[in-house]
C-alpha cells in the first residue's frame, strides 16, 4: 500500500496516462530511494546513520516537542492562557491517551524533516477535535480542490482510501515544502561516504602504528631468514606495547631501524573535510555548526546568543507553521476572529542559566509584570498566600524609610507617599 501511495503520488493519482522506465533516475522516488553523484543512495533511515544528521534532526524536533504551547484569548490588549477552549488539552497536554502533546509534535516535525511533511489525523466528535492521530507521511497525498483551491488530503490504508478536509489533518511542512533530507542529499551523501571510509581505514587497525625496516640486508648476519627475524622484531614489539605504552626498552641490532607512522598531509585534509561536512549538514537544516557539536569557532561565553540564534533562525519558523496548523484545525474562523490563537512559551530558551534566569524574574517582578507566584510557578515552587498582587515588593507604601538630610546629613524620617 505504502508502494502504490507512492506511485499515486508521483503520477498525480493519474496512472493510466504515464509511464515511466525504471532505469529512469527520478523512478528512484518511487521508493523514497535518494540516488547521488558520489554513490550512496539516500533514504530517511540511511542519512539518519550520519551522525550530523540525526544529532540536528533530533535537536529540532526535540526543540519543538519541549517547548510548551498554549492556547491563549486576546481581549482588550491583553492576553491570558484559554484553559477552558477544549483545545488547550491537546496542545499542552496530551495528543491522545497515549501520546503526550510534546511527544506528537516531536513525531511530526521528524516526519518533516525526513519526508517533507508530517500529517495527524483529527478524530471529531461532533464539532470538537478530541484527539490528534499521528499518520504514515508516505501514505498520504496532498491534493487541490478545483473549485476552491483548498487542499485535500487523500490517505490510504488496508480498508482503501479516504479523503479529508483541510480542517481534519494536521500538517506540517519542511521550508519549501522540500525535506532537508531531499535538498541535500549530495552532501549527506558525501558524509556518508567519509564515515565509512574512516571506519573501513581504522577497521581492525588497518592502519600501522610503526614501521621496521632494514635497508641492507634480507637476513641476519648469522645466517637467519629474514621472515624469523621479522616474526621476532613483531613479537618483541607487541611485548613491549601489550599493556598500551612502552614499558619494557626495545633493541634493534643488525641494521634494522623503526619509524612511527605519522599523519599525512592527506590524512589531515581528509579530517578536515569531515569537519566541512558537519558544518554543510548544519546549514542544511539552517541549525548554528555549535549546537552539532562542531566546537573549532564557538566559545562558551554566549549561551544565550547562542540560544537566540537557534530561536530566531531554525525554529521560528516551525514554531510559526505548527501555531498556524493548530489554529487551522483546533480554532474555527469566529474563533480566530474572536482573538483566540496557539502560541509557543520561549522563556525557558532564552533564559539559560540560573543567574539570568533570575535576574530576568526580578525584574519583571520589579516593574509590576509578574506575581510572586508566577515567578515561583516558573521555578516549580507551591504558591504563597498573598502572592497574587503585581505590587513592587521593594517599595512597601505606608513604610516610614529614614533618609539623608543633604544639609546638615542628620537622619531624618521621612513618610512615603501612598
Amino acid at each position: 500500500m505504502r508502494f502504490l501511495s507512492s506511485v499515486k503520488r508521483m503520477f498525480g493519482g493519474d496512472m493510466d496516462a504515464k509511464s515511466m522506465s525504471l532505469t529512469d533516475p527520478s523512478a528512484f522516488e518511487l521508493f523514497g530511494v535518494l540516488p547521488t553523484i558520489g554513490g550512496p543512495a539516500i533514504t530517511p533511515a540511511s542519512a539518519l546513520r550520519v551522525p550530523a544528521v540525526y544529532s540536528a534532526v533530533s535537536l529540532i524536533a526535540g526543540a519543538i516537542g519541549a517547548l510548551p504551547a498554549k492556547v491563549f484569548a486576546s481581549t482588550d490588549g491583553s492576553k491570558s492562557a484559554a484553559k477552558d477552549h477544549p483545545g488547550y488539552r491537546l496542545v499542552h497536554d496530551e495528543a491522545n491517551d497515549w501520546t503526550s502533546a510534546g511527544k506528537l509534535r516531536a513525531q511530526l516535525t521528524t516526519d518533516a524533516l525526513l519526508t517533507g511533511h508530517g500529517f495527524a489525523f483529527a478524530n471529531r466528535v461532533g464539532d470538537r477535535v478530541v484527539e490528534f492521530i499521528r499518520l504514515d507521511p508516505t501514505s498520504v497525498t496532498i491534493k487541490q480542490d478545483s473549485v476552491t483551491g483548498e487542499p485535500v488530503y487523500v490517505v490510504g490504508g488496508h480498508a482503501g482510501q479516504r479523503v479529508y478536509a483541510y480542517r481534519d489533518i494536521l500538517h506540517i511542512s519542511a521550508p519549501l515544502d522540500v525535506s532537508p533530507i531531499a535538498a541535500g542529499r549530495e552532501a549527506i551523501g558525501l558524509a556518508a561516504i567519509l564515515e565509512r571510509h574512516a571506519a573501513q581505514l581504522f577497521a581492525s587497525g588497518a592502519r600501522p602504528s610503526a614501521l621496521f625496516y632494514n635497508d641492507n640486508r634480507k637476513g641476519g648476519s648469522d645466517g637467519s631468514s629474514g621472515a624469523s627475524i621479522i616474526k621476532g622484531i613483531k613479537a618483541a614489539y607487541r611485548a613491549a606495547t601489550g599493556s598500551g605504552s612502552f614499558t619494557e626498552p626495545m633493541v634493534l641490532d643488525d641494521g634494522w631501524k623503526y619509524a612511527q607512522i605519522a599523519l599525512t598531509s592527506a590524512d589531515a585534509q581528509f579530517a578536515e573535510m569531515r569537519t566541512e561536512q558537519v558544518v554543510e549538514i548544519a546549514r542544511l537544516f539552517r541549525v548554528p555548526p555549535h549546537l552539532l557539536f562542531e566546537l573549532s569557532r564557538a566559545t562558551w561565553s554566549n549561551a544565550e546568543e547562542m540560544f537566540q540564534s537557534f530561536l530566531t533562525l531554525t525554529l521560528r519558523s516551525w514554531m510559526d507553521d505548527w501555531e498556524w496548523a493548530y489554529a487551522r484545525v483546533l480554532l474555527a474562523p469566529d474563533e480566530r476572529a474572536a482573538g483566540f490563537y496557539v502560541e509557543f512559551v520561549v522563556d525557558d530558551l532564552l533564559t539559560a542559566n540560573a543567574a539570568t534566569r533570575a535576574t530576568t524574574y526580578q525584574q519583571y517582578r520589579a516593574m509590576g509584570a509578574m506575581t510572586a507566584n508566577e515567578v515561583r510557578s516558573g521555578l516549580n515552587l507551591s504558591p504563597m498566600d498573598g502572592g497574587d498582587t503585581l505590587a513592587n515588593p521593594n517599595i512597601t507604601p505606608g513604610k516610614n524609610e529614614t533618609v539623608s538630610d543633604s544639609a546638615n546629613d542628620n537622619a531624618t524620617p521621612r513618610k512615603e507617599a501612598a
